[in-house]
């Protein structure tokens, strides 16, 4: 029992200081932890793009869908968006085809037009040359436009050389300009051996290679300690940053905050009542058992709370929703729990032995019934809308928290007090309804 009653010491603690982390992170304002909202709660605006793919290869499609998506992301972020989502999905037309569709959440942004207008420019891929400024006593770096552009670029492809340990095979971006583009690049490398030639997106740097030597010929090799994916990110923003996917607006939607704080409000509210009714429910059904699966419900909550934060997940109603319903699916477990100790109680079994037997024999329908919500909560994130991923996301968690809560916390609780005889307060504390045993 000692061992239970350390287990049961050490997870209270954790319970506690998840309920101070969650509340400490919540009242300390700009904190980096607090909830991040989506647009139905924070208010702002939403936009719907349709992407043009009539002049892109199929086989080219997703990466450039990719491609517009990170480059919209990085104007988003340069649009002083403090938590922007911008996802891809393809939505049947009504002529029977597919469309691909860039949506664009603008939580706290009003103006439409404005977001609009910033967001619709056409990308600009140039290379810049490194040079030293000094004002003063202070001594920076400044990128000089070198009139290299995207469009004196054919193609980036991704390939790979020697690396520095034998055998070894490190990842390389190859660029490929068209004849101006090799007359250019071949005079700024020529005179300026040793400087740093960058590459900006957007006005912001995506690579930073240095000049080795004068290249001619229109080819050239960026090598770097970089990873094959980030190599084949850079690859895929030089061939799709300056010519992006044509993209029109298809419709555009605005929130009001005061209708995302009745959102929020209603929520909390709803997930309060839901908490209370089930914990009275459980207590005055499993009586002591019951105050234990509070217990561990309590912890579930907060460790959901925390792990929300953390990771971060972008709450929406329809998540709200999914962790108001993730709290019943915790308590279904306990449920199934206490039901097979009550019939080891009236086997005559101590409480101890029926506890351990209980949860035995439950575990296989709480890993089977468990098992069945994931799976179902993977595809709707898998084939859902933004809004029904928001709620399998979030519903996911909560079944995968639950085992936590059901199998290992209400267990360990229980093991750390229960006696091994069932006799004299024990006797009412562990019967079930109207009945002693």
């Amino acid at each position: 029992m000692t061992r239970y009653r350390v287990s049961a010491a050490i997870a209270l603690i954790a319970g506690f200081l998840l309920i101070y982390f969650v509340w400490s992170t919540e009242a300390i304002p700009g904190s980096s932890y607090s909830f991040r909202l989506g647009l139905d709660l924070a208010g702002g605006t939403e936009l719907v793009y349709k992407a043009d793919m009539s002049q892109t290869a199929p086989g080219e499609r997703s990466d450039a869908l990719s491609a517009l998506q990170g480059v919209v992301e990085r104007r988003v972020n340069l649009f002083g968006v403090a938590e922007p989502l911008v996802q891809t999905e393809q939505a049947s037309a009504l002529s029977g085809t597919t469309e691909d569709r860039l949506i664009v959440d603008l939580p706290g942004v009003t103006d439409i037009k404005a977001a609009v207008a910033a967001l619709g420019q056409t990308p600009v891929l140039e290379f810049r040359l490194a040079t030293q400024t000094t004002t003063g006593t202070t001594t920076g770096i400044a990128y000089v436009p070198t009139g290299l552009t995207g469009r004196y670029l054919s193609s980036a492809t991704l390939g790979f050389g020697s690396g520095a340990t034998a055998g070894l095979s490190s990842p390389q971006v190859i660029l490929n300009f068209n004849s101006d583009g090799a007359k250019l690049f071949e005079k700024i490398t020529s005179e300026n051996v040793g400087k740093q030639l960058a590459i900006f997106l957007d006005g912001q740097p995506i690579s930073e290679p240095v000049i080795q030597e004068a290249i001619p010929g229109g080819q050239a090799t960026i090598t770097g300690k970089f990873s094959a994916t980030q190599a084949r990110d850079l690859v895929r923003n030089l061939n799709f940053g300056a010519l992006p996917v044509p993209i029109a607006l298809e419709s555009s939607s605005a929130v009001g905050p005061t209708l995302g704080a009745a959102a929020i409000s209603a929520g909390v509210m709803a997930g309060l009542i839901a908490l209370a009714i089930v914990a009275l429910f459980m207590i005055g059904w499993y009586r002591l058992p019951g105050v234990i699966a509070s217990l561990a419900l309590a912890e579930y909550v907060a460790f959901m709370l925390a792990v929300i934060k953390v990771i971060p997940v972008t709450l929406t109603a329809s998540g709200i929703a999914g962790l108001i319903i993730s709290v019943g699916m915790a308590v279904d477990a306990n449920v199934l729990i206490f039901e097979r100790t009550k019939e080891e109680l009236r086997e005559g079994k101590g409480p101890r032995e029926a506890v351990h037997i209980g949860f035995s024999r439950a575990w296989p329908a709480i890993r089977d019934g468990h098992l069945t919500m994931i799976i179902s909560g993977v595809i709707l994130f898998w084939l859902g809308t933004s809004i029904v991923q928001g709620f399998a996301l979030v519903f996911v968690l909560g079944v995968l928290a639950s085992f936590i809560s059901a199998v290992s916390l209400s267990r360990v609780f229980l093991l750390a007090i229960v006696p091994e005889n069932n006799e004299g307060p024990w006797h009412f504390l562990m019967g079930s309804g109207g009945r002693n045993s």
